[in-house]
């Protein structure tokens, strides 16, 4: 195998079949991990928008884009609120994705999840993909050097903007401090990828209980979080009986903080915290616990 090929994304994780590894253990006698994530985001009116509501009159984009980045607005002075009572209500502290900016931009957004202790993962510095930033490295620390001087501490995971990485991407997360990341949506378990200069590792993330792909690009009701989150969550469940599962649940507040929403994102976390032996986690405590029982692999 030449040295391009051994660079590739998909040779950095080694195929493994669930059922072929250890078990891993929960505390207290739980057997399935709930990971609930909130994604707080700046989008800049200079630049097109990461996603659009409304297409623009005779396919003629217009750039200020004042009525998608107004709807997107509208979730962070709105939307979010909503989401944000509906966890703190429940007692729930989720994860908190967030552009290094918003910590700047949107500082009343970042203080309401600080205040009750939400994790604060970094998610690019400003809203836009990792494969078109002149200077990767360079970004990201400035993602984590703006959260850092926020909140008092550097994030310890990140999600990359839309999950978009190319093959520098993670070697440069890992440089900059980061221990795990959520883009790797490919197991119900965390796992270990390959990245200099030490591994990174995949906590399970979601692109089938996420807003976007459910309400934007599939074009579902708001009720389908709900119906889809209920059956994931039964057979995750039953499964997690002979081998431990995560579930993650991805919200955005201009999406699940609108009002004809929220009602079903609530009703999901209602079942959540009535399902027997299901433990909700952040990410970093997904992170804590796998490294406790599986350590980083040696570098060969």
């Amino acid at each position: 195998m030449n040295a391009e090929m051994r660079n590739l994304l998909s040779d950095r994780v080694p195929f493994e079949a669930i059922v072929d590894r250890p078990a891993f253990k929960l505390p207290d006698g739980k057997k399935m991990l709930v990971w609930i994530i909130v994604n707080v985001e700046h989008w800049t009116m200079r630049n097109p928008m990461p996603r659009m509501v409304l297409s623009p009159p005779m396919g003629q984009a217009l750039q200020p884009d004042l009525p998608n980045w107004a709807w997107h607005e509208y979730g962070m002075r709105s939307g979010f609120w909503r989401i944000h009572e509906a966890l703190t209500s429940r007692g729930i502290i989720p994860t908190m994705a967030t552009n290094g900016i918003v910590c700047e931009s949107y500082p009343r957004v970042a203080e309401a999840g600080l205040k009750h202790g939400w994790e604060m993962m970094g998610h690019g510095y400003i809203q836009g993909p990792m494969h078109k930033l002149e200077n990767q490295q360079e970004e990201i620390n400035r993602a984590c050097e703006a959260i850092k001087k926020f909140s008092g501490k550097s994030p310890v995971g990140w999600e990359s903007p839309g999950l978009t990485e190319n093959d520098h991407t993670i070697d440069c997360l890992s440089a900059a401090g980061i221990e795990y990341v959520a883009d790797w949506v490919l197991d119900d378990q965390p796992v270990w990828i390959k990245a200099d200069p030490k591994p990174v590792l995949s906590v399970p993330y979601t692109v089938e209980l996420n807003d976007i792909p459910m309400m934007l690009l599939q074009s579902h009701s708001g009720s389908e979080m709900l119906d889809r989150g209920v059956l994931q969550l039964n057979r995750l469940r039953e499964e997690s009986n002979k081998i431990t599962r995560v579930m993650a649940i991805s919200v955005h507040p201009y999406i699940t903080g609108a009002a004809h929403r929220i009602s079903y994102f609530e009703a999901l976390l209602d079942m959540v915290l009535e399902k027997e032996g299901v433990m909700i986690c952040t990410g970093e405590e997904i992170n804590n616990l796998y490294r406790a029982q599986f350590p980083a692999p040696q570098k060969k």
